[in-house]
């Protein structure tokens, strides 16, 4: 996993911007010298800037979709500025958990983190609003880049004002319309199937309730403990991304893999605002460069990342689960999912879930 992730990202090095996302044409396209001296010229915007080192991390399960964004994001900073301004990237938990890392942030001890959202919601409140169950799960990926990343987003506008009370900076969401599922020593064919069900989850109140109100017993565990409490029959179950559970090789601890799509697998970046800040106008530039790239680049590969990870647990031994439309109907109708949505909405994000959904809409119109 390791070899592709560096792989994947020496190929985005080599497939530049002027390479890839250029109209070619014939009369007007560049020779390879005019396109190397071009880069040589962006290059040296930076050479009389002081070198700038910034510590990123993520805390996510080797290989998976957080560890390739920063890593990446990493290798193409440095190649934008020439090494003026580069990214010292620490990923799959080397520096703590997602807690840890954004506190850390918080402090500016260290300046990038890349995690999904759950985590996030102790630090900045609105960003509950990615907690209420399936509310992606009617869309395609297109739709959800529009609201999560759109320049004109009123939904993306409103979350940047948000991280920036907690002193924070957002740079960007990576997702394509994949989620987190389930896996399980049981068959969860249907809603009672999770009455009583001992499922690990994250810190994190709202999908605790969510588990709650389908019937489950949520048990937040810190992720180093699960899959020794998977093996110990100690929980039976827990929720994550399809990579996720093969970085962990849960295949060799839980028998089912159940498609419940219950959130989307979204991972955000940001940083320190005051670490932001304090950049150069043209490292600025560089960062929010980067992280545009890289995000446009590796989007497009998820579906195929996650229906290979799947494949692979499958090939492994799991056995795949997926649902119909009135399975999904059903838990949204539940009384207890509904009060969670209205509590999102009103007492959480003064709103904010109701934008989501509205934006969502008219964006798939």
């Amino acid at each position: 996993m390791k070899k592709l992730l560096i792989l994947f990202c020496i190929s985005l090095l080599l497939c530049g911007l002027t390479a890839c996302n250029s109209p070619a044409s014939p009369a007007g396209q560049n020779s390879p010298e005019q396109e190397t001296q071009t880069a040589e010229n962006s290059i040296t915007q930076y050479s009389s800037l002081e070198p700038v080192v910034l510590i990123g991390a993520d805390s996510t399960g080797e290989g998976a979709a957080g560890q390739l964004l920063g890593e990446c994001i990493a290798a193409r900073l440095d190649e934008i500025t020439g090494g003026q301004l580069t990214m010292s990237y620490h990923p799959n938990g080397e520096l703590g958990g997602d807690t840890d890392l954004l506190r850390q942030m918080q402090n500016n001890d260290i300046q990038l983190v890349i995690c999904q959202t759950a985590p996030v919601v102790s630090f900045i409140p609105n960003m509950a609003v990615f907690d209420l169950p399936m509310v992606f799960a009617g869309y395609d990926g297109d739709t959800i880049e529009a609201v999560l990343n759109g320049e004109d987003s009123a939904f993306r506008a409103a979350l940047a004002d948000a991280y920036q009370e907690a002193g924070l900076r957002l740079l960007g969401f990576l997702q394509n319309a994949t989620y987190r599922l389930t896996t399980a020593h049981i068959a969860l064919q249907s809603l009672e199937d999770f009455a009583g069900l001992q499922i690990r989850t994250m810190e994190n109140t709202n999908h605790m309730d969510f588990w709650s109100a389908i019937g489950a017993m949520p048990t937040p565990l810190t992720w180093s403990e699960v899959y020794f409490a998977l093996r110990s029959g100690a929980i039976d179950a827990q929720e994550n991304a399809a990579d996720t559970c093969v970085g962990a090789n849960l295949d060799e601890v839980q028998e089912y893999l159940a498609c419940t799509n219950h959130i989307l697998y979204v991972n955000q970046i940001c940083i320190n605002q005051d670490a932001y800040a304090a950049l150069d106008p043209l490292y600025q530039a560089a960062l929010d460069q980067a992280v545009a790239e890289v995000i446009a680049e590796i989007r497009p590969q998820l579906q195929e990342i996650d229906q290979n990870n799947k494949d692979q647990l499958v090939a492994n031994g799991m056995t795949m689960i997926e649902y119909d439309a009135a399975f999904f109907d059903q838990i949204l109708a539940l009384e207890g999912v509904k009060e969670l949505y209205a509590r999102i909405d009103t007492e959480q994000t003064d709103g904010l879930a109701t934008l989501l959904q509205e934006e969502l809409q008219t964006a798939a119109e």
